[in-house]
């Protein structure tokens, strides 16, 4: 039977570092989903991209899917782990979508994860432990991630928090909201 994983976390958490740990102690070719846009305007953007690039093992397989996320999971077959860093960012390239679009868009990507037949690792920031952003767009990418975090961690069997140096377990430790808005 698949695992399914979400690591959360604020920024500089180790949430990816942590990803990968889980990632390596499978048994099963790792495929990592980059859901990021490399983009050579921006030097500091390409050395976060490398630097996550140097930290995985070379036998990694890599897929660029900055869009078609639910279409890659649905085409994995087993016996792999898919590890999926980050949904925020994902989110992010989805902002221009309309609520309708977006409404689908998460709809199947969370279908899509109860139906995988492999293993899944998700990697997603914790954007609402600040201020209310004070632009609209600010606010839509917040309260995104925020929703399909929440969905998406009553789906998975695992839910793990990074912050502060250290590892949660959220699912040994909290109860699910059985709620979800």
């Amino acid at each position: 039977m698949p695992k399914h994983i979400l690591v959360t976390g604020p920024s500089r958490s180790g949430k990816s570092e942590w990803a990968e740990t889980l990632a390596n102690k499978v048994s099963k070719p790792v495929i990592y989903v980059a859901t990021a846009q490399e983009n050579p305007d921006d030097p500091e953007w390409q050395q976060r991209i490398e630097k996550h690039l140097l930290r995985r093992p070379s036998h990694w397989q890599t897929l660029s899917v900055p869009h078609d996320l639910s279409i890659t999971i649905e085409q994995a077959k087993p016996p792999s782990c898919l590890l999926v860093d980050s949904l925020g960012t994902w989110v992010a390239n989805e902002l221009e979508q309309d609520e309708e679009s977006w409404q689908a868009i998460a709809s199947q990507l969370l279908t899509t994860v109860q139906k995988a037949s492999v293993d899944l690792i998700f990697v997603a920031e914790e954007t609402g432990w600040g201020v209310v952003p004070a632009y609209p767009l600010g606010r839509l990418f917040r309260d995104r991630l925020g929703h399909l975090t929440r969905q998406l961690g009553t789906i998975v069997d695992t839910t793990y928090l990074v912050t502060g140096g250290h590892v949660l377990n959220l699912s040994l430790l909290g109860e699910p909201l059985t709620n979800i808005e």
